[in-house]
């Protein structure tokens, strides 16, 4: 198994190994060249990856997105990296294997792995209660099945806030916290309306009951968000600033960020104006914006190119080692990728699809059968609202990764690709 990637040497690579093929951006795949042997070294067919480009120019044919980017890698190798149709609904420039993606929810994994690191370091523990670092949130009340919130029995801590069990939500959460997903609506939590600063936001959630009891339900939210907070009150330095200096730098991630230059934003992707859910999530990621003078959204708050993204999943998929930069180690990562809600109540399923539980970012696998695409138990997946998703496949030594711009049709979207990836292996 490659340990690292160089992306330039890679290409040059799969070209002379004769065992990939790469379609150009145009919605129609030409044949493959027939000296390409159908099965590769890496355990791929050429005619099923060739097929992968056939698949994503129907999804164009039937305007479910206006276009799309999509990388598979096996064994540290790219084996098929497309670009496919318009770069937004206007329809008047192609997409591009460079272009730029809100990749929102995907920002969770890359906070969680800049955590891991601080706690490697020895700047936090997971254990350690969130209110050591922000001292707004200890008077926190939950509510405990009854009709007025008590006491914490315990605080929240890092873990809790990393596997979604501190009894945080989110305002579009489902009717079992509706009295509190509407707070959190009427406060403006996740800033859908304007830009509040940090400690806004914790003095606000601050008077909020938690929907649960910590550590006794998985609960998707802004855990990840607050997450962001706590770690800048740890380092003393921006969000932004925090990933770019732990994350972005060190495995080249130069596309990826909580905003997009002025000289990159012809590279930004868009859905259709149509999508029922794009003018309040494009609203909520205002990524035009300088993050600066707003609060760093640590849940949703980047964007990133394919490319980049791979290189993140690729270091996850080694054990947190990339071209010869370690940001984690491989236990740790191993650690990451277990089930951490073992025992708790809530239904990750409603999230993730059947089949997968929680890890400390990640959705991890702990059923074959159950899930709605193959893949194997152990493999680990994210995805952002905006349609963007990856997974990593330990087993199998795959990683994918498949950006678009699609709100309503973001599940669709995943589940097709990681049908079309599992497709291709054929050793």
């Amino acid at each position: 198994m490659f340990r690292g990637v160089n992306i330039r040497a890679c290409m040059a690579g799969l070209l002379s190994a004769l065992f990939v093929f790469i379609a150009p951006v145009a919605a129609e795949s030409p044949v493959p060249p027939t000296s390409i042997p159908d099965s590769t070294p890496l355990g791929v067919s050429r005619e099923r990856i060739a097929r992968i480009d056939e698949a994503l120019s129907a999804q164009l044919a039937k305007k479910l997105w206006p276009g799309s980017v999509t990388l598979i890698a096996r064994g540290g190798e790219i084996v098929h990296f497309s670009a496919h149709g318009a770069l937004d609904g206007k329809g008047d420039r192609p997409m591009q294997k460079d272009s730029i993606f809100r990749i929102f929810s995907m920002t969770k994994p890359i906070v969680s792995v800049a955590t891991m690191m601080l706690v490697e370091r020895g700047a936090l523990k997971l254990d350690d209660a969130i209110e050591i670092y922000l001292p707004e949130l200890k008077t926190l009340k939950a509510f405990n099945g009854g009709a007025e919130p008590a006491a914490l029995q315990r605080s929240v801590t890092v873990q809790d806030l990393l596997r979604h069990s501190s009894g945080l939500t989110y305002s579009f959460a489902g009717a079992r916290a509706k009295d509190i997903a509407d707070a959190y609506a009427q406060n403006d939590i996740e800033t859908f309306s304007q830009d509040l600063s940090p400690d806004e936001v914790l003095k606000r959630i601050a008077a909020i009951p938690l929907a649960f009891q910590p550590g006794t339900t998985f609960e998707y939210g802004v855990s990840t968000d607050i997450l962001g907070i706590l770690l800048e009150r740890v380092t003393g330095k921006r969000l932004d600033v925090l990933i770019g200096e732990m994350v972005l730098s060190p495995l080249k991630m130069s596309d990826t960020g909580f905003t997009v230059p002025e000289a990159k934003k012809a590279r930004l992707a868009d859905a259709f104006d149509s999508d029922p859910m794009k003018a309040r999530l494009w609203r909520w990621a205002r990524v035009e914006n300088d993050p600066a003078a707003r609060m760093r959204l640590g849940g949703a708050g980047m964007v990133s190119t394919a490319e980049d993204y791979f290189k993140f999943a690729q270091m996850l998929l080694n054990g947190g080692e990339l071209n010869g930069m370690r940001l984690l180690s491989a236990k740790t990562v191993e650690y990451m990728l277990a089930d951490h809600i073992v025992g708790m109540a809530g239904t990750p399923a409603a999230i993730s699809g059947p089949g997968y539980r929680f890890g400390l970012g990640f959705a991890v696998r702990t059923q074959l059968g159950m899930a709605v695409t193959p893949g194997s138990v152990g493999d680990a997946n994210w995805s952002g609202i905006g349609g963007t998703a990856f997974t990593i496949d330990p087993k199998e030594k795959i990683v994918g990764v498949i950006m678009v711009q699609a709100p309503t049709n973001r599940v669709h979207a995943r589940n097709l690709f990681k049908n079309l990836i599992y497709s291709t292996v054929v050793k």
